[in-house]
């Protein structure tokens, strides 16, 4: 049976963490970024993890179980 290919926009968008939960970024934080605050700005910054509902969705386009 084949290798399953990892999805190549999905490699570079997540990761994991060591507990085996997925790291995200936040959106809204590339561009037109002088109408926002900055503590909407700074909060955009940090690390976010995947919903439970998306993680079986990220983990399939990561080639994971």
């Amino acid at each position: 049976m084949p290798k399953i290919k990892t999805n190549s926009g999905a490699k570079k968008r997540f990761a994991l963490t060591g507990s085996g939960k997925i790291k995200r970024k936040h959106a809204f934080k590339s561009h037109i970024l002088t109408k926002k605050t900055k503590k909407q700005k700074r909060n955009l910054t940090h690390f976010a993890t995947v919903a439970a509902v998306d993680e079986k969705n990220v983990k399939a386009l990561l080639g994971m179980k």
